[in-house]
């Protein structure tokens, strides 16, 4: 079986969500058998030349990268506004460049399957459907109208809010349309499944939700023998939700942790920190340390894991990632949604600022217990997320997609 992959950013190095998301899969694909050819819209924010690849990625993997320029310019944000019907956010991500890619490499090789990396790949499909017979099969990294609405529900009500309400109107427009358009569903959890069933989904479907390789996260968690009260947050913070939600947690549960634990620590570790949310950093025993070479070593030495999203949707690798190396986690239902957790047993789920805090401080008090949710969650995802197992669910169904259509 032959696929192609169409992503929006460049899958490498691996250190958001997306970017492992793609990677891990497809890497998992081709070891399952298939062969895969990569072509990825290389932006401004995610910039990686074809030069920094590891050889050996390119030996597993055939990548392509186009240059598309997706910086945010006001002028044409206020052209979209009122001259087109895809949201801003989505039309950055059209390119000329790239149509002609696609063309080009569709009318040199035969493929199977198109895959397409979530929904801002999905204005490329007539391109699609004029140079191939593939089936097209939309990867679902999350539902992009439901950040979006959450988003608005969060906001004040300013010029902003109502901008951000047209966009969210406008991308599920747009994922409406684009369900209709595709052959094949591949949500990354069953909850995302169900929301795009609603919006009007008939296609074929299998969930297949991030997978690690167990093997990769075996060797960096150890017991730890000296309990010292530090809680960690990990993520993107040039992602709009881990703002909101890293102030929020500041601002309404980390005054309670502080006031019955004073020598507790928050670390917060990630890139792109806006001036504003640095801003808001200033706070006893709080600490940002920006961008992280080794996340695995990171994570399995620093303390419990929060996650304290208030808008989102999908699902978490963070904390698939956090379970895998063996952390107690607290979180947000938002931010654990997608995984099929069990709350008190391999996760702590707490949703408003007084229970946050309460579960924070039984966990910081109490090493037996951080270390029985840890462990409990550690095999938890190994079991569940096996990328192996994944990606061979996913090559079934595609084969069986492909002899269904052709007989």
């Amino acid at each position: 079986m032959h696929i192609l992959i169409l992503s929006n950013k460049v899958p490498y190095p691996p250190k958001d969500g997306g970017a492992i998301a793609t990677l891990s899969l497809a890497t998992a694909l081709e070891k399952g058998g298939a062969k895969v050819t990569l072509l990825a819209i290389n932006t401004p924010k995610h910039y990686c030349s074809e030069q920094q690849l590891p050889p050996e990625l390119k030996q597993t993997l055939n990548i392509e990268t186009v240059f598309v320029d997706t910086r945010l310019r006001p002028l044409k944000a206020l052209a979209n506004l009122f001259f087109s019907k895809l949201p801003y956010n989505a039309q950055r991500f059209v390119s000329k460049s790239l149509i002609y890619r696609i063309k080009t490499i569709l009318s040199q090789n035969t493929f199977d399957i198109v895959q397409l990396e979530g929904l801002y790949l999905t204005p490329y499909i007539k391109t699609i459907r004029q140079h191939t017979n593939a089936l097209i099969s939309l990867r679902a990294h999350n539902v992009e109208h439901e950040i979006w609405e959450r988003t608005v529900a969060s906001t004040k009500r300013t010029p902003k809010r109502w901008y951000l309400q047209h966009i969210a109107k406008r991308l599920k427009r747009m994922e409406q349309e684009a369900l209709q358009q595709v052959d094949l569903l591949v949500p990354i959890s069953k909850k995302d499944e169900g929301a795009l069933v609603e919006l009007g989904c008939k296609a074929p479907r299998i969930t297949i939700p991030f997978g690690i390789n167990a093997d990769d996260f075996i060797a960096h968690f150890t017991v730890k023998t000296n309990h010292t009260p530090q809680v960690f947050h990990l993520g993107g913070l040039d992602w709009q939700p881990n703002q909101d939600g890293i102030v929020w947690f500041i601002e309404n549960c980390w005054p309670q942790v502080l006031q019955a634990i004073p020598n507790a620590k928050f670390t917060i570790a990630g890139r792109n920190a806006p001036q504003r949310l640095l801003n808001n950093l200033n706070g006893r025993g709080i600490e940002y340390i920006g961008e992280v070479d080794n996340a695995k070593q990171f994570i399995a030495n620093a303390g419990i894991m929060i996650v304290p999203l208030r808008i989102g949707s999908g699902m978490r690798i963070k904390i698939v990632e956090g379970m895998a190396l063996g952390k107690a986690i607290v979180s947000t239902a938002i931010g654990a949604e997608g995984i099929d957790y069990t709350n008190g047993q391999n996760i702590l789920i707490a949703n408003t600022p007084s229970a946050f805090a309460k579960s924070l401080i039984e966990l910081l008090s109490n090493q037996e217990l951080e270390l029985k949710i840890g462990a409990a969650a550690k095999e938890f995802a190994t079991q569940t997320f096996d990328i192996k197992a994944q990606a061979q669910k996913l090559l079934d169904f595609y084969n069986k997609s492909v002899i269904q259509i052709n007989s």
